[in-house]
């Protein structure tokens, strides 16, 4: 059955662009709070996550066992001929046969105190199978303010109390990109972003530009589109954490379950006015005993359950177990007092959206968190599960691709043995096998120089404490100038960014080969320039907070251009952003205007790219500027204007452009003398 929401208008499009929020962006991008505008032109298709590999075929099954004594204590010497799998009651030939087990207190491989910044460092830890991972999924649109103050604590002391140094955590909202979603071992930070984790159930009060357009709509659309955006968000956390390893991965979900239906006391025809123009809103009454109301919310729990099948059965394909946490803790009730739902309709309610949480947690051989205000023994339970397992796989002997649950039971031949495995998976639909087993389609990928200038993209919106620039020019005596630019890092949604954490200071070491300091000390208030000779230099950074403490230390080494050699050059382009048609005024006016170091903006920005351009002989070189998309395809020409006082200068305004990454190519051309630099930056809103 087809969602009522779905054939109002507009809605449809409220919801798919809100998704968006939540769908994968090429690169690692900053988590935005303000969600992008409908545009009449649709955002270019940005690739998800890779879907999983199977490596045994797309007919392989693969299913993590837990085996306990008497006692509970994890059996860890058993042999592939101590199991026995059935699959629709059909004994199973099993292939590949591990063991998992995880040291509670032996870090390993790199130090845990050694930053993962990179996704390839990222999956390179993720790989190891004697490590957990544990994603935390913060359902803020299904959490009660005060629930999600509440469960903090707990959500804390789980992670620095249950898990391993070496264990990776990473923490997502529904609206968190999955290019944003980061393992990390540094379990405090992640306790301290849990700090800000602030439930918004009820609470229609809009945060972006996408809730801005649907605060208007029926409370009980609004709820459905969040339901979407939360389930769709969660079965992509799921998919990508198969594409890390094998292994069991552990999704933490913290919710109070999902209801497409409201009592008609909460069904408010404008979301963001409660209680306006609702003549059930202090009626407890209303709806009791009314068929049509129970049939509305048969229909609508319907639709639910097939939203977490559709996770739940992303989650079986990719081995991941949901532990479904309900921050309500025994709760007695589903709404407060002061919302007049009748006593009956709240027990009902209560018992739905707690049910929609043992659903995912039954279903991926996880655990349901419910009904507990001590829930330390089953956030304790999520850590010993994942600490020793068998990992069992085997080719189904049917191969289906019915679209069906299939039952797996595994058992062992040894009495007194307590056995529990997920209770069996969702195969393939024909068409989904028939995708599957297609070739790989050809992809050639971007050139080598976009792929470099859209890495600039990546590292620029990591959420690091400063975000830098480093632009070079041509200086004096064959020297060349080099200009280092420094800005705080926008928080992350979910960061504190109080306190000390704040950056006050950056100190800057440039290095010459031969070890004397092109530069060294304080970049105050926000930049500095220096001459460097051409070649190598290694740049040292210090980053301190208002204390004095130090919050990053970077180290790098790069290449210092060549100014003076007989060829047509370019200096880097600074980016210089106006906000305001004030902002843009200043920067006209200014000879010298501190760049950004940021490569994200919204598409009410205007960027202005300033450059030098050099020519042997004073000669004149022809600039061409064109904007690309991130395949380096040619978007539109950009014309380049001369700048009083010398330079050159392209005006792009991003109004017009949707969500994604582009590219600006400049070019210098004189006689047979070329030179071309590439800008790569991203539109986030």
């Amino acid at each position: 059955m087809s969602r009522r929401w779905r054939t109002l208008p507009g809605v449809a499009a409220a919801a798919a662009l809100c998704m968006l929020l939540a769908a994968p962006l090429s690169g690692r991008g900053q988590q935005s709070q303000n969600a992008p505008p409908p545009a009449q032109t649709p955002p270019p298709a940005q690739p998800g996550p890779p879907p999983p590999t199977f490596k045994a075929g797309i007919n392989f099954v693969r299913v993590d066992v837990h085996v306990t004594d008497k006692n509970g204590n994890p059996v860890t010497d058993l042999k592939p001929s101590d199991f026995q799998v059935r699959e629709d009651g059909k004994l199973q030939t099993i292939q590949t046969f591990q063991l998992i087990s995880v040291d509670q207190h032996q870090p390993v491989g790199q130090e845990p105190d050694v930053p993962l910044r990179t996704p390839e460092q990222q999956q390179e830890a993720a790989a190891a199978d004697n490590v957990r991972i544990v994603a935390i999924f913060l359902d803020d649109y299904h959490v009660k303010r005060g629930d999600s103050m509440a469960v903090r604590a707990q959500l804390e002391k789980f992670l620095e109390n249950d898990l391993a140094p070496s264990d990776l955590v990473a923490i997502m909202y529904p609206l968190t990109p999955i290019a944003d979603v980061s393992l990390s071992r540094d379990h405090h930070a992640a306790a301290k972003a849990i700090e800000s984790f602030l439930g918004r159930k009820g609470d229609y009060t809009p945060r972006n530009d996408i809730e801005e357009k649907y605060a208007n709509y029926p409370a009980e659309t609004v709820e459905q589109i969040r339901n979407q955006v939360s389930l769709s968000a969660l079965k992509g956390l799921v998919t990508y954490l198969g594409t890390l390893r094998e292994g069991r991965k552990a999704v933490l979900l913290v919710s109070e379950g999902y209801t497409d239906y409201l009592p008609p006391q909460l069904r408010d025809p404008i979301a963001s006015a409660p209680g306006l123009d609702n003549p059930a809103a202090t009626d407890p009454m209303a709806g009791q005993g009314d068929p049509r109301e129970e049939a509305q919310n048969f229909f609508s729990s319907m639709d639910v359950q097939e939203d977490l099948k559709n996770v739940f059965s992303a989650a079986n394909r990719n081995n991941a177990s949901i532990y479904a946490l309900d921050p309500r803790g025994l709760a007695p009730f589903e709404y407060g007092i002061d919302k007049d739902v009748g006593a009956q309709m709240d027990a009902k309610m209560l018992s739905q959206t707690q049910d929609t949480l043992r659903v995912l947690a039954d279903r991926t051989d996880g655990r349901a968190i419910v009904n507990q205000n001590d829930m330390s023994k089953g956030l304790a339970q999520l850590a010993r599960d994942s600490a020793h397992y068998y990992l069992i796989g085997y080719t189904s002997s049917e191969a289906p691709s019915d679209g069906k649950f299939h039952e797996i039971k595994v058992s062992v031949k040894e009495s007194g043995l307590s056995v529990r495995a997920r209770r069996g998976y969702w195969a393939l639909t024909p068409a989904e096998t028939a995708r599957a087993k297609a070739p790989a389609p050809v992809r050639t990928g971007p050139a080598p120089e976009i792929a470099h200038a859209l890495e600039s993209v990546a590292s620029s919106a990591h959420h690091d404490v400063v975000r830098t620039w480093i632009g070079t020019s041509r200086g004096q005596n064959g020297k060349t100038q080099v200009r280092f630019v420094w800005q705080p890092a926008t928080p992350a949604y979910g960061e504190r960014s109080d306190g000390a954490q704040q950056p006050a200071k950056v100190m800057l070491t440039a290095i010459a080969p031969d070890g004397s300091p092109y530069f060294r000390g304080p970049v105050a208030p926000s930049e500095v320039t220096f001459d460097a000779a051409p070649g190598p230099m290694k740049l040292q950074m210090s980053v301190q907070g208002q204390d004095g403490h130090v919050l990053d230390f970077n180290d790098t080494a790069m290449q210092v251009p060549d100014f003076t050699t007989p060829q047509v050059a370019l200096s880097t382009p600074a980016l210089l952003l106006a906000r305001s048609a004030y902002e843009y005024h200043q920067l006209t006016t200014e000879a010298n205007p501190v760049p950004t170091a940021g490569r994200e903006f919204s598409r009410s920005d205007r960027l202005l790219m300033r450059f030098q351009v050099y020519a042997p002989g004073g000669a004149t070189p022809t600039l061409d500027g064109a904007l690309l998309n991130r395949a380096g395809q040619s978007m539109a020409a950009l014309p380049v204007t001369a700048q009083t006082g010398g330079g050159d200068q392209i005006d792009l305004p991003l109004a017009s452009l949707p969500m994604g990454e582009y590219l600006v190519r400049i070019t210098a051309t004189s006689g047979s003398s070329k030179a071309s630099t590439l800008v790569a930056f991203r539109v986030v809103s």
